[in-house]
C-alpha cells in the first residue's frame, strides 16, 4: 500500500520536492516506442457517432495514411459520412496533450513527469476524501472511449478508490431511452436492427434528423424497396422532414399530447392488436382510460396541428403492416422525456409493431459507445446491467473479479446534474473528467466558472489541452484517442465492434486503460484490476459478467470471433450460432420483467418549465448543425476539410415574420437573449423554422449559455431543446 502524502510542497517549477516523490514504476516511465504496424488494412469501427460504421485504415511504412469505408460490414455497407472520411485528422492536431501538466503554486500549468502527475492525482484526491468523506470526489465519464476502458474506470473509481458518485456524458443524450426501456421492457434493450430501416412500410421519426445526425442510417432508409411512408414529427423543417412523405410540425414539447391523441384514435377505431395486448402487456386498460380525454380536437388545441393532420397520422400507423418508431435527442432532451418515449413504446405495443422485421420503438443512440457506457461504465448500473442495490448482483461481480464484495457500493450514484449541484454546493470538492467537455456542453452553463471554482482539485484526462474544460484543470493527463488503442464499441443496434491501434499516441500520451492501471497502482488498489492486463482481458470478463443477463455475450470467445463475424449484436449466449448478422429483440413476445410482459406507462402532461412571454416571446430550439460537425467540435474542428463544410461562427435561424418584426436583415449580427445570458449570432432568415421559434446549433460554445437547466424527473436528462428567448438587432442590448 502506498503511503499517502499528508502535505504538498512545490518547488518553483511546480514539481514535487524530491523527498516527496516515489521511485518511478515501469508504467510511469516515458512511453516505449510501440511496435511498428504492419502495412496493409486495419478494419475497425468509427469513433464518432453510434452508427458504428466500419472503416478500413490503410497503413503504409508503419503509418496510417488514409481511411475508406468497409464494403462488407453489415452496418454501413461501403458508405461513410464526412466525419468518417476524416477520422484520422484529429489524431495529428497540434494541440494534442503530450505530457502531464500540473498547475503550480502560482497558478501556471507546467509539464511534469507521469510520476509527479499521478502523485498529484493520488495525494489531492486522497486528502479530499479523508477530509470530506467518500462522496466528496466524483468522476464524469464519456461515451467516447472503448467499453473496456469504461469498465476499468468504473472498477477503479468505485471498487478501488472508494468513490460513490460517477456519471457519464451519455446522461446528456441517452438516459431517457435507458430509463424508458428499463421501465417498459424490464431492461435497457433497444429492440431493433438496422435492417428494419429497409423493411418498414411506415417509418416515424420523432425529434430525429438522421439525414444530418446519422447519415449512414438514412442511407439504409434510402435502400428501403417498399416505397414506405416516412413521417417526421419535428417543429422545424429539417433535412429529414424535407425528404419525408409527411411532416407534422407540432408546437415544441407537445409530442406527448400528440401521441396520447393518436392512441385515442387507434383505440376508438379498434385499430389495435388485442391478442398481443392481452398476452404480452400489462396496464393497457388504465392507459386507454388515460387517453380518453385526448380527443382529436383537444390534441389539436395542444399541439397546434389540425384535426385532419392528427387523423391522417393515425391512419398512416393503422395502414402500415410494419411500422417503426424512431427517436433521438428531440425526445430524449425534454422535461417529460421518459413518458414521451414510452408513449411511442405504447403505440408500438398496442399495434403489435414490435419484434417483427421493420417494426419497433427504436431509440437512435448518439455517441460511438453510448451503449457501452449504458452497460459497462458502473455509472447508471453495476457492470453488465446489474444493480448496485442488489446483494446477489454485487456478489456475482465480486466473485468474477475476485475482489472483496465490500468494495462494491450498495447505493446508486448521483446523476450528472446532481454531481454538478454537488460541486456548486461544495459537497463535491474533487472532480475527475474523462474524455468529455462539460464547460462547453453542460446545460445553462453561464455560471460554470463560478461552480468550478468550488473545487479543490480538478483532473481532466483528454486528448487535447485546449478544450474549454481543460482550462479549469489543476492536472491534465494526456490520453490516446480513437485509432491509438484497442477495445470495442457497442453501437445503436447493440453490435459489438472492434477498434484497434492504427497510430501511435504522440509524446507521452497513454491509453486510458494504461492510465487507469497506473493510477490503481499508485493509489494502492491495483488488486481490483489485477485480472485485466490488456483490454481483451476485460472483454473476456464481460462474457462472464453478462451471463444470464438480457445482454448475455457468453457465446463470444474473443476479439477474433468478433472480427470474423463482422461484429455481433447482443444477446449472444453460449451455444448460439451466427445465423444472421442482423437480429432484433422480442420476436417471441417475451420481455424482461419477471412476468415476461411489457408495461404501458403514462401520466398527466407536465407544464412547460419556461413558456414564452411578452419579455421573451420566442422559443429557442437547439440541435445538430451539419453532418460535418460533432458535439463540441474538439475533433471535427481539427479538420480543414470539415471546417469548410459548416459555418465557423454561431448563427441563429429566424422565421421571416419574426425577422421583419425585429427589423433584422439576413447575415446581420444580432443579440439572442434568455433569462440566463446574451450572445451574438449571425441571423439566417429561413422559413424552415416556424414563426415564434428560433434555432441555434449545439456545436458552438455560446449556445449552452442560453439553455435552461431543467431535467426529466425519471432519467435526469437535461431538456436542451426548448426555452424562452428574444432577439434584437441593437448591440446595446448586450
Amino acid at each position: 500500500m502506498i503511503k499517502r502524502i499528508k502535505d504538498i510542497f512545490y518547488q518553483e517549477d511546480g514539481r514535487f520536492t524530491e523527498e516527496l516523490r516515489l521511485k518511478d514504476s515501469p508504467l510511469s516511465q516515458a512511453k516505449l516506442p510501440a511496435a511498428k504496424l504492419p502495412d496493409g488494412i486495419h478494419k475497425m469501427v468509427c469513433g464518432f457517432c453510434a452508427t458504428g460504421c466500419s472503416l478500413d485504415v490503410h497503413i503504409k511504412a508503419g503509418e496510417a495514411i488514409n481511411v475508406t469505408p468497409n464494403s462488407a460490414y453489415p452496418v454501413n455497407i461501403g458508405e461513410a459520412c464526412p466525419k468518417g472520411w476524416e477520422a484520422l485528422t484529429p489524431l495529428k492536431a497540434d494541440d494534442r496533450a503530450v505530457v502531464p501538466q500540473l498547475r503550480d503554486a502560482k497558478g501556471q500549468m507546467k509539464d511534469v513527469s507521469w510520476n509527479d502527475g499521478v502523485w498529484a492525482f493520488v495525494d489531492n484526491f486522497k486528502t479530499i476524501l479523508a477530509k470530506y468523506g467518500p462522496e466528496s470526489v466524483a468522476f464524469l465519464s464519456t461515451g467516447q472511449i472503448p467499453t473496456e476502458e469504461m469498465a476499468a474506470l468504473g472498477v477503479l473509481a468505485k471498487f478501488g478508490m472508494g468513490l460513490i458518485h460517477g456519471d457519464g456524458n451519455t446522461r446528456q443524450c441517452m438516459a431517457t431511452a435507458v430509463t424508458a426501456y428499463k421501465q417498459s421492457f424490464g431492461f435497457d434493450a433497444p429492440p431493433y436492427t438496422y435492417k428494419d430501416f429497409e423493411e418498414s412500410d411506415c417509418l416515424v421519426f420523432v425529434g430525429a434528423n438522421p439525414c444530418i445526425a446519422h447519415p449512414i442510417m438514412w442511407q439504409r432508409v434510402s435502400m428501403n424497396p417498399h416505397q414506405p411512408n416516412i413521417v417526421v414529427i419535428d417543429p422545424r423543417k429539417t433535412e429529414t422532414a424535407m425528404a419525408a412523405t409527411h411532416h407534422y410540425a407540432p408546437r415544441p414539447k407537445s409530442d406527448l399530447a400528440l401521441f396520447y391523441g393518436i392512441a385515442h384514435i387507434l383505440i376508438e377505431n379498434q385499430w389495435i392488436k388485442e391478442d398481443y395486448i392481452n398476452f404480452h402487456t400489462v396496464g393497457f386498460d388504465r392507459f386507454a382510460a388515460h387517453v380518453k380525454s385526448f380527443t382529436p380536437e383537444h390534441t389539436a388545441t395542444v399541439t397546434g396541428l389540425s384535426v385532419e393532420q392528427i387523423h391522417e397520422f393515425a391512419s398512416l400507423i393503422h395502414a402500415g403492416k410494419r411500422v417503426s418508431f424512431w427517436w433521438t435527442m428531440g425526445v430524449n432532451q425534454s422535461h417529460e422525456a421518459t413518458r414521451t418515449a414510452q408513449a411511442m413504446i405504447n403505440l408500438a405495443l398496442m399495434t403489435g409493431n414490435i419484434g417483427r422485421p421493420g417494426t419497433g420503438a427504436n431509440s437512435i443512440t448518439g455517441q460511438c459507445n453510448a451503449m457501452g457506457s449504458r452497460l459497462y461504465s458502473n455509472t447508471t448500473n453495476l457492470l453488465g446491467g446489474h444493480d448496485f442495490t442488489n446483494e446477489a448482483h454485487r456478489r456475482k461481480i465480486a466473485d468474477i473479479l475476485d475482489i472483496d464484495v465490500a468494495r462494491i457500493p450498495d447505493v446508486n450514484s448521483w446523476s450528472y446534474d446532481k454531481i454538478m449541484e454537488g460541486v456548486a454546493s461544495g459537497k463535491i470538492k474533487g472532480l475527475w473528467i474523462i474524455a468529455t467537455n462539460p464547460a462547453h456542453s453542460w446545460i445553462g452553463r453561464s455560471n460554470f466558472k463560478d461552480v468550478m471554482s468550488n473545487l479543490e482539485f480538478c483532473v481532466v484526462q483528454d486528448m487535447y489541452t485546449t478544450t474549454e474544460t481543460a482550462q479549469f484543470a489543476d492536472l491534465v493527463l494526456p490520453a490516446a484517442g480513437w485509432g491509438e488503442k484497442e477495445g470495442t464499441f457497442i453501437n445503436s443496434e447493440r453490435r459489438f465492434g472492434r477498434i484497434k491501434r492504427a497510430a501511435t499516441p504522440p509524446g507521452e500520451a497513454k491509453s486510458d486503460f494504461e492510465i487507469f492501471k497506473l493510477i490503481a497502482e499508485r493509489w494502492g488498489c491495483a488488486e481490483v484490476l489485477k485480472q485485466w492486463q490488456q483490454p481483451e482481458d476485460v472483454f473476456k470478463s464481460f462474457t462472464l459478467i453478462s451471463r444470464d443477463q438480457p445482454c448475455d455475450i457468453s457465446g463470444i470467445s474473443d476479439y477474433a470471433m468478433l472480427e470474423a463475424a463482422g461484429g455481433i449484436q447482443w444477446p449472444f449466449p453460449e451455444g448460439k450460432k451466427i445465423v444472421s448478422n442482423e437480429r432484433r429483440l422480442f420476436a417471441d413476445g417475451e420481455f424482461y420483467h419477471e412476468d415476461g410482459k411489457a408495461r404501458f406507462l403514462f401520466e398527466d402532461i407536465r407544464p412547460k418549465p419556461e413558456p414564452v412571454c411578452a419579455e421573451y416571446p420566442l422559443e429557442l430550439l437547439t440541435g445538430r448543425g451539419t453532418s460535418a460537425q460533432w458535439h463540441t467540435q474538439t475533433r471535427t474542428g481539427k479538420s480543414p476539410i470539415l471546417r469548410k463544410m459548416y459555418p465557423q461562427k454561431n448563427y441563429v435561424e429566424i422565421n421571416p415574420v419574426d425577422a421583419r418584426k425585429a427589423n433584422i436583415e439576413p447575415q446581420q449580427m444580432i443579440v439572442v437573449s434568455t433569462r440566463r445570458a446574451k450572445i451574438k449570432a449571425r441571423a439566417v432568415i429561413s422559413p424552415l423554422v416556424q414563426a415564434g421559434h428560433i434555432f441555434i446549433p449545439m456545436h458552438y460554445p455560446e449556445t449552452n449559455l442560453l439553455t435552461l437547466p431543467c431535467f426529466d424527473p425519471y432519467s435526469r436528462q437535461p431538456a436542451y431543446k426548448s426555452c424562452a428567448a428574444r432577439i434584437s438587432c441593437h448591440a446595446y442590448d448586450m
